[in-house]
């Protein structure tokens, strides 16, 4: 699957998800030569995020996508946690804007279901976009998973993230550890779930469902060969 993407488009709710949910999987990737494009959705906005936070956490952004090899990143900068208060349309088209500059064969998103609610919006936005009208759509569609977002939704109450893709990143695990250690602000000690033992643990249990020393996982929302 890795070799036949050319470019791919990973949509982030927020500044992390990125990297949490893929960053191993965009660092293999842009090593095989891939076109990467990232789109953060959300900006803090005062008064729950000061402007220092909010042009610490860009910084950390772009840190870290250097670190794994992105090619562009786009900043959004709809309103963080307040998705619910931006009308439809204009989110829709926000993140239409994107996929059709980007002109992703791959596109990843955050998974429906995650605790967050901005992740859902995001996922439903991303999901109108790639409408699969005319030739220019995204022809595959992979969901990611987000600690601390994805894993804690409602049991029975919720779609279950139950993944059906598997990337290796065996060799680009340190990459994404690096790349998540670019967000100082965010980076929590274990065992808090945004630390490096648990997304070095969580690559290692998803490696190993497939026999692999390390993986990420994703739900195929879409593929059109």
């Amino acid at each position: 699957m890795i070799e036949s993407i050319k470019r791919a488009l990973v949509i982030a709710p927020h500044p992390d998800d990125e990297v949490l949910g893929c960053g191993g999987t965009i660092a293999r990737l842009t090593d095989a030569g891939c076109h990467v494009e990232v789109a953060v959705a959300t900006r803090g906005q005062p008064p729950r995020f000061s402007q220092e936070q909010v042009d610490q956490v860009l910084d950390e952004a772009r840190k870290a996508h250097d670190v794994l090899g992105v090619t562009h990143t786009h900043f959004l900068n709809f309103p963080a946690a307040a998705l619910d208060q931006v009308p439809r349309a204009e989110l829709n088209a926000g993140i239409a804007d994107v996929v059709t500059s980007c002109r992703p064969d791959t596109l990843f998103i955050p998974f429906v279901a995650d605790l967050h609610f901005d992740h859902g919006l995001i996922f439903e936005a991303a999901m109108v976009a790639a409408r699969p009208l005319g030739d220019a759509y995204p022809r595959r569609i992979l969901a990611y998973e987000t600690v601390s977002e994805t894993n804690w939704a409602a049991p029975y109450l919720s779609p279950p993230f139950h993944p059906n893709v598997f990337v290796d990143i065996a060799d680009h695990l340190e990459r994404k550890i690096e790349a998540f250690g670019c967000f100082a602000s965010q980076v929590r000690a274990f065992p808090n779930e945004r630390s490096f033992e648990t997304l070095r643990a969580l690559a290692q249990v998803r490696g190993s469902c497939v026999s692999r020393r390390a993986a990420e996982a994703f739900v195929s929302i879409r593929e059109v060969a």
